[in-house]
């Protein structure tokens, strides 16, 4: 239930950065239908949660002296690089999905992506809470 709700919430946090930045796009499956639209934001934010928990956790591993040297901003340079990754993917391997027209829109479409996800979260924060062990 947990990664439904939070899929969910990154669908819709991805769908909110289409509509407020202007260099992300979102090119719908098929037809373009409602219902294919929706499907492409969950295929998106299903890519963007693997390509975060995976590359995204080296990438901060890797680049950890870095974000003390900038005191945390170089984590917007690593969000704007993890969304251009989810853009290749989704253009390169399923040839549909997200476009993003720039690096620095990368990084603008990142920085809204997180602030809407975070906003969003919490609010139905007490679905996405693991259960009481007592």
């Amino acid at each position: 239930m947990r990664f439904v709700v939070k899929l969910l919430i990154n669908a819709f946090a991805l769908w909110l950065t289409t509509l407020i930045v202007a260099g992300v796009h979102v090119t719908a499956w098929k037809d373009g239908s409602g219902s294919a639209l929706f499907w492409t934001y969950i295929v998106l934010a299903l890519i963007f949660g693997i390509v975060n928990g995976v590359v995204g956790t080296v990438l901060r591993i890797v680049a950890f002296p870095l974000y003390i040297l900038t005191l945390g901003l170089f984590s917007l340079i690593v969000n704007g690089l993890l969304l251009l990754l989810v853009e290749w993917i989704s253009d390169h391997w399923l040839h549909f999905g997200l476009t993003v027209d720039g690096f620095w829109w990368g990084v603008l479409g990142a920085l809204v992506l997180g602030i809407i996800g975070w906003i969003v979260g919490l609010i139905f924060r007490p679905l996405t809470q693991r259960p009481d062990p007592r």
